[in-house]
C-alpha cells in the first residue's frame, strides 16, 4: 500500500461516483486502507491512534478522528514542509493560532470539488456568469474558499468572474450595477460568497430590490455574522430571496472546512433545477465522503434522529488526515445531515482526549 496507489484509487472512486451514485462499501474499504496508511505515515495521527485505542480494522469508525483544534497546534501531514504546494489557513477568531492544512497535491481537491459543484450548484447549466462576494485567491492565497471559488470560475464561469469584495471592502456600487445589468439583459447569474459579505450587502442596499432572471442562484457559506449583526439561517434564506428575487430553492448553503478537501451542499437547488420533488433542506455528502453523527464523549455514532457532533471522513485528504472530528452539532435528516451550529461551552470530552493524544499528552 503506497501513497501513489491510494491517490489513484481515490481518484478512480471519485470518477465513478461523480454522477451522484454511491458505493459505500467501496468507500469504507478504501477508507480503512487510507486510515491504516496514515497511522504509519502521519505522526500526529499515529499518536491519536496509539493514545486512544487499537483500532478494529473491520470498522473504519473504530479508527479515531483528529479534532480540528489539532490543526492549530501541530503539523498534520505525511510529507515534509518542503513538499507543500499550498497551505490553507483557517480565518481565525483572534483567540489563538490559526489552523493550517498542508497539501502536497491539489489534484484530488480539484477533482472532488468540480464533481460536487457540478452536481449540486450547476446541474442544469455548463457555464454562467459568476459574481463572487469573497476575495480572490491572488489576494488571499491561504484561503481554501477563495481557491475553490477561483477554480469555479475556470470550470463553470462564462467569461471572467467578477469579484466584488476586494481589500476587505465590498464594492456595493459595482455589485448594484452588475445586478441591474443581469435584470435588464435577462441573463441568469450565480452569486457565490460568504454569509458575512451577504449580510454586509444587505445592510448597505437599504430599500433596493432586484428581480434576477429565472435560473439565477446563490451559494452562501460560513457563519451568519456580519459586521453589524448576526442573522439566523432561516432569516438569511428569506432575506436573500427578498433582496435578489431568487426563489428559496435556488439559494443553498455550502459546508466546507479548511481541514477538508471536499464540500457538502444543500440539496434544494439540484432538485428544483431538475424538476424533482423537494425534500427537507439538508446537506448532501458526495460518495467519497462519510459524515457520521457521534456522541461528544465516546465519539461513536448516535442513533438516527439524535443530535451529536459531526465526524467527517474525506478520502481526498490523503496526505493529511482523512478522519476529522468537528465541533459542529448536527443530526441526520433523510439521506443528509442538518448542521445545528457549533458546540458551546467546554471542549467536548471526546475531542479533548483525542487532542491530548495527538500532542502526546
Amino acid at each position: 500500500m503506497t501513497r501513489d496507489g491510494l491517490m489513484m484509487r481515490v481518484s478512480a472512486l471519485i470518477g465513478r461516483l461523480a454522477d451522484g451514485s454511491r458505493d459505500d462499501a467501496a468507500r469504507d474499504a478504501l477508507l480503512q486502507d487510507l486510515l491504516r496508511w496514515q497511522c504509519s505515515n502521519v505522526d500526529v495521527y499515529g499518536r491519536v491512534v496509539r493514545g486512544l485505542c487499537a483500532p478494529d480494522e473491520a470498522d473504519a469508525l473504530r479508527f479515531p478522528a483528529v479534532p480540528t483544534d489539532v490543526f492549530r497546534v501541530a503539523r498534520v501531514a505525511a510529507h515534509a514542509a518542503a513538499l507543500d504546494v499550498r497551505t490553507f489557513h483557517t480565518s481565525g477568531t483572534g483567540k489563538g493560532a490559526r489552523g493550517s492544512h498542508h497539501l502536497r497535491d491539489l489534484s484530488l481537491y480539484d477533482q472532488g470539488a468540480q464533481a460536487a459543484a457540478k452536481r449540486m450548484l450547476f446541474p442544469d447549466v455548463a457555464r454562467m456568469p459568476l459574481v463572487i462576494l469573497a476575495p480572490s485567491a491572488n489576494e488571499v492565497p491561504d484561503s481554501s474558499l477563495s481557491y475553490m471559488l477561483d477554480r469555479f470560475a475556470t470550470w463553470f464561469g462564462a467569461g471572467e468572474a467578477l469579484h466584488v469584495l476586494r481589500d476587505s471592502q465590498l464594492d456595493t456600487a459595482l455589485l448594484e450595477r452588475t445586478l441591474r445589468t443581469a435584470v435588464n439583459t435577462r441573463q441568469p447569474i450565480a452569486l457565490l460568497g460568504t454569509s458575512f459579505a451577504f449580510v454586509h450587502a444587505e445592510d448597505s442596499f437599504g430599500s433596493l430590490r432586484f428581480m434576477l432572471p429565472s435560473g439565477s442562484r446563490i451559494m452562501q457559506t460560513g457563519g451568519f455574522k456580519g459586521r453589524s449583526r448576526s442573522v439566523e439561517p432561516g432569516e438569511m434564506l428569506q432575506m436573500l430571496s427578498a433582496r435578489y428575487g431568487v426563489q428559496e430553492a435556488f439559494i443553498v448553503q455550502e459546508y466546507g472546512m479548511t481541514e477538508l478537501c471536499s464540500q457538502l451542499y444543500e440539496t434544494t437547488l439540484r432538485d428544483a433545477a431538475l424538476g424533482h420533488a423537494l425534500g427537507p433542506r439538508r446537506l448532501w455528502a458526495p460518495g467519497w465522503v462519510r459524515v457520521s453523527v457521534v456522541n461528544p464523549d465516546s465519539l461513536m455514532p448516535v442513533p438516527d434522529g439524535e443530535t451529536g457532533l459531526l465526524r467527517i471522513d474525506d478520502l481526498c485528504n490523503v496526505d493529511t488526515a482523512c478522519a476529522i472530528q468537528t465541533s459542529d452539532r448536527g443530526l441526520r435528516v433523510d439521506d443528509g445531515v442538518l448542521v445545528q451550529g457549533r458546540a458551546t461551552g467546554a471542549t467536548p470530552r471526546g475531542c479533548s482526549l483525542a487532542t491530548d493524544a495527538a500532542l502526546g499528552g
